[in-house]
């Protein structure tokens, strides 16, 4: 049985909307997007500090407290702008279909596909190659999502796909290739430490759908050689090679692959810093060689004056 969101009962009951403790929230657990930062992020800080959070964020009971659904950027950028609540809207009973199904939409909804990480598009391209939603639960959420946005628009049902061919409808919707829709769908496979590899470009997506067919411990593994040693194609597809003969594969081997290789050198080793950090010392306008010089400068002056 098909349960339809009563949304206009949902939206007219002003109780509905309640002032959560931005304490008490915590990010959902499958997030898979970024959060905001640079000028974009200090935008949203500015404007909720002028005009409050104008629309609620979504949200369902977990444990003492609540996980976001929707909304991350909100209740961060509140958080920044100091304010003790944020208003939200409770939702009990969902399933984990529909509460990927919240987290996903809400993003397409509100940034352009172009500007999510590859691993963020592999994502929303999963969601809708999947068969586990319905189409009219997803157009019963899209309606919500947009009515909560602008709730004096009026919305009608998002074209489904008529075609039998999920991948070309898939890609006509999003401006992609039929073999883009593909290599995505791989890449969502991926564990968290490949995806991030993908996302810096220290990791090919071609040589990334190969990794996608290898066990998860096994690319766990083969993350931590990452660490030390570029995963180009000849070596993912060796991986791959390796894998389908003989299943997963031990550690040794997956060294082996990596590192026998003629001439192989150790790739420099890259140290990342996080969205809070990068936000909080530089803006989105900078260009990547000016935000490379002000870290060398800042850790010349450092170990300079370590005494």
């Amino acid at each position: 049985m098909n349960t339809q969101f009563d949304l206009n009962a949902m939206l007219s009951v002003q109780s509905a909307v309640q002032q959560i403790p931005c304490d008490l929230l915590h990010p959902y657990h499958n997030h898979k997007f970024g959060l905001y930062t640079g000028e974009r992020l200090e935008d949203m800080v500015e404007s909720i500090r002028e005009n409050g959070v104008l629309s609620p964020i979504i949200v369902q009971p977990d444990g003492d407290g609540y996980e976001i659904l929707i909304g991350h950027n909100r209740w961060n950028a509140s958080k920044l702008a100091g304010l003790p609540t944020v208003p939200a809207i409770v939702k009990t009973g969902l399933s984990e279909d529909e509460m990927e199904m919240y987290a996903i939409e809400s993003n397409v909804i509100q940034r352009s596909f172009t500007d999510l990480k590859i691993s963020e598009q592999a994502a929303v391209i999963a969601l809708r190659h999947s068969e586990m939603f319905s189409q009219g639960k997803r157009n019963d959420i899209i309606r919500e999502l947009e009515m909560l946005e602008n709730p004096d628009m009026v919305t009608s049902d998002p074209v489904g796909m008529k075609s039998a061919d999920v991948n070309d409808n898939i890609g006509e919707q999003y401006g992609l290739g039929r073999s883009s829709v593909v290599r995505l769908v791989r890449i969502d496979k991926l564990i968290p430490e490949l995806k991030a590899l993908i996302d810096d470009g220290s990791l090919a997506i071609r040589s990334g759908v190969e990794l996608s067919f290898l066990s998860e411990e096994t690319q766990e593994t083969v993350a931590e050689q990452a660490e030390d040693f570029k995963i180009d194609m000849k070596k993912a597809k060796a991986l791959r090679e390796a894998a389908d003969i003989e299943g997963d594969i031990d550690t040794a081997a997956i060294v082996r692959i990596i590192t026998d290789t003629e001439n192989v050198k150790p790739k420099p080793r890259n140290v990342k810093i996080s969205d809070e950090v990068y936000g909080r010392y530089f803006t989105a306008g900078m260009k990547k060689k000016e935000v490379t010089e002000t870290i060398e400068k800042a850790l010349e002056f450092y170990f300079k004056n370590m005494t």
